[in-house]
């Protein structure tokens, strides 16, 4: 595989792992530890630090430029994190089933194009996805379908991480 799909692929993961926790950030800026569902939150958003750095190390290690959008997905994860959780608890976890299910489909399609040709990144990869899988059922266990608007939330905010996703590959 070329090198430069290699380092496209740990850009736009680490932009993404990035983007996760500045949700989760916004999401408990505003619910605290004592709106329902927020011990889920918190541990979901352990689970991301722990992507990010990762994929932090993965940059440095393998000298990988970072997205130049970082400052954007900065304010806007947060702020996507601080509307759902001010919607409420259920909007919340409709935020993380909408998003994980997106990122769900983009690290299949990424293990597929890695195949034998990185072992350790494709490892990295799919016991990510394996835990984004996790966090899409923790969100649908503790009431995303029953959001406000479910529907319509969970379109746009996968729209939206597609357009990240697109964006993050290649600026």
């Amino acid at each position: 595989m070329a090198k430069e799909t290699i380092e496209s692929m740990i850009r736009v993961d680490h932009a993404g792992e990035y983007g996760a926790t500045r949700i989760y950030a916004g999401q408990l800026a505003v619910m605290g530890d004592r709106a329902p569902g927020s011990g889920e939150i918190a541990a979901m958003a352990l689970q991301e630090a722990e992507h990010r750095s990762k994929f932090d190390q993965l940059i440095a290690e393998r000298g990988v430029r970072p997205t130049v959008l970082q400052p954007i997905w900065d304010r806007a994860g947060f702020a996507l994190g601080a509307v759902t959780a001010l919607i409420g608890p259920e909007a919340a976890m409709a935020c993380t089933a909408a998003i994980e299910t997106e990122i769900d489909l983009h690290y299949t399609q990424q293990l597929d194009e890695i195949g034998d040709s990185d072992p350790e990144l494709s490892a990295v990869v799919e016991k990510f996805r394996d835990e984004e899988r996790e966090h899409h059922d923790t969100a649908i266990e503790h009431g995303a379908e029953r959001a406000p608007v479910y529907g319509l939330m969970y379109g746009a905010i996968r729209l939206g991480c597609r357009a990240a996703i697109a964006l993050s590959k290649r600026i």
